[in-house]
């Protein structure tokens, strides 16, 4: 037996046999309105054009638009979380002629003598790899693109800080990229972990970097006031066992002037965690 519209074929229109007879019914919101069409990671990025300090040619690179992503919380290490996008992915610009690469904030300041060192060692060696045409940047494709600006930065021989945050920035993307893994997937153990190690790594460098910084350079320090970096470190020390580091720089949030009410909350919490590592060890020898 023939569906509704068999038999169409007849005068024509049998592609038009398989339509449905009743439209689905629009999804609407509890006062009755149309629902609001739900956003897409391409729905907050757009193609902007830069010019290389170094090579002097023009290129598209995508980035977020100001204002469009929404703040909706940010984990201890201040990894920030945004509604329907990872903003992390999109904060590296890399010359696609030349192989110069930094983040954001860095990708116009560049000296003479780093320059001279970026043309020797990236810009002499690259060789552009053609990738198709994408709406957005995959995990994937956004670490190889930190990479790229972490070896820059190795070869400009830029400030400790600034390869600390690119190391930073690198372990959360990472982050980021585990907790959009399909667990249904027959091998997310194994992905996860890998992920998980290579964040751990990342990290690990942000945070003998950042220490490093703070003994010889000056705030602010990649944007963050000395109360931040204090608490970051912290953190991070907490991280990696390092107590002692810890406990000395989270009891200095605390109690400076300069950390405002909310940083000084965040280090009180972390100030009990801490706590609870401590007696953890001292219980398991």
């Amino acid at each position: 037996m023939g569906g509704l519209l068999s038999g169409l074929d007849q005068f024509g229109l049998g592609k038009l046999e398989g339509m449905s007879l009743f439209e689905a019914p629009k999804e609407k919101e509890e006062n009755g309105k149309p629902a609001a069409p739900v956003m897409q990671e391409q729905d907050f990025i757009f193609d902007k054009t830069h010019t290389c300090p170094v090579c002097d040619k023009e290129f598209k690179e995508k980035t977020v638009k100001v204002g469009k992503a929404k703040l909706i919380g940010s984990d201890q290490d201040m990894r920030p979380r945004y509604e329907h996008i990872d903003m992390l992915k999109y904060d590296v610009i890399m010359c696609p002629h030349c192989g110069y690469t930094a983040l954001s904030r860095y990708f116009k300041f560049l000296t003479g003598p780093q320059m001279k060192k970026i043309k020797e060692s990236i810009c002499a060696n690259f060789k552009a790899v053609k990738k198709e045409e994408k709406e957005t940047y995959s995990y994937e494709d956004s670490l190889e693109r930190y990479k790229m600006a972490l070896v820059n930065a190795i070869v400009k021989q830029t400030k400790a800080s600034e390869k600390a945050y690119i190391c930073l920035k690198t372990g959360w993307l990472l982050r980021g990229q585990g907790e959009h893994l399909k667990k249904e997937d027959p091998d997310y153990n194994k992905k996860k972990a890998e992920i998980d190690a290579q964040e751990n790594e990342f990290l690990k460098n942000a945070f003998d970097g950042f220490l490093a910084a703070r003994q010889t350079e000056g705030f602010p320090m990649c944007g963050m006031d000395e109360c931040t970096v204090d608490y970051l470190i912290a953190v991070l020390a907490m991280r990696f066992e390092q107590f002692d580091v810890a406990s000395k720089l989270v009891a200095g949030v605390i109690v400076s002037p300069g950390a405002n009410a909310r940083m000084k909350d965040r280090a009180r919490d972390v100030k009990e965690e801490l706590v609870k590592k401590i007696k953890e060890k001292k219980a398991a020898k």
